[in-house]
């Protein structure tokens, strides 16, 4: 979970109009960022923080969890970000075995420095726009998946609570969302950086690691069982191509998990103090009440 959703929590907690401010520019950001990763376009990000903004206030002073925040939240901005989304787009089906590497892949991905430092070369290259360009192409059941899990750090269950499914589901959707943009992201930093072809026999994917590639999101965020994930380690540390391409996921991965978009922008001053004054009207209101 994002840091500034337990920051938000505890100033508006205090209740002055300093703090409101702070925790509305807190969440202003957390939704900004969100409606940015998922819709791509500023306009409708920013129609989208002033609507889920405005529809959250009156329930603001009763979530004392983060976890409930950030459901209620997420929630909303989901809403907002697919109303005008055909379901003929949203239900779209990637085959898991398109998303696999193939035999030549493999051979390039052996031959590949493991020294070298991909994320350094990468953000020479303007990354986070590549990488923003790849997210936005997925569809839209991959992307929220992965915008939620690994860019705003909410855990499996709360995903799940979010987007109305099950826990399961999400650790499909999640795995393939990754395997996606890998793919895209290896596809576009090999026609930057002309990167030669391997010309080595390919390497020969076995039916144990097709059946590891297939789990390797599970392993690695450890959901696997104690026995499973022997079995896998077992394998993996005797065959190489299964280092070359796990090594090569969890740099897509830790890519993902480290991108921002437009972290510094701050709600126009107009618009945070309507709000501030709108939700002190509201506690007040609610405790005259009581």
């Amino acid at each position: 979970m994002r840091p500034e959703l337990r920051q938000a929590i505890e100033l508006l907690r205090k209740s002055d109009a300093e703090s409101i401010d702070r925790a509305l520019q807190l969440l202003h950001r957390t939704v900004l960022s969100f409606g940015m990763k998922v819709c791509g376009h500023r306009e409708d990000a920013e129609d989208t923080v002033q609507e889920v903004l405005f529809h959250s206030l009156p329930h603001l002073a009763k979530l004392e969890d983060p976890k409930a925040l950030s459901a209620w939240l997420y929630t909303a901005a989901r809403n907002r970000c697919l109303r005008n989304r055909s379901k003929a787009s949203y239900r779209r089906a990637i085959a898991l075995e398109d998303l696999l590497p193939s035999d030549t892949e493999l051979n390039e991905l052996l031959l590949a420095d493991p020294g070298a430092n991909p994320e350094k070369e990468a953000a020479s290259r303007q990354d986070r726009r590549m990488l923003h360009e790849a997210v936005l192409r997925l569809p839209v059941p991959y992307r929220l998946v992965l915008v939620l899990h690994d860019m705003e750090e909410l855990d499996t269950e709360t995903v799940a609570r979010v987007l109305s499914l099950q826990a399961a589901t999400v650790r499909v959707r999640l795995h393939r969302a990754r395997l996606m943009v890998r793919q895209e992201m290896g596809r576009v930093l090999d026609e930057e950086q002309k990167r030669p072809k391997g010309r080595k026999k390919p390497v020969q994917r076995s039916a144990e690691c097709r059946e590891i590639f297939s789990n390797l999101s599970d392993y690695l965020d450890g959901k696997l069982q104690p026995k499973t994930c022997d079995a896998m380690r077992r394998h993996i540390e005797g065959c190489p191509a299964c280092v070359a391409f796990i090594r090569d996921l969890k740099q897509a991965i830790d890519r993902c998990r480290s991108l921002e978009v437009c972290p510094d922008a701050a709600a126009p001053p107009v618009l945070r103090r309507l709000l501030t004054e709108e939700y002190l009207r509201l506690i007040k209101n609610s405790s005259a009440i009581l």
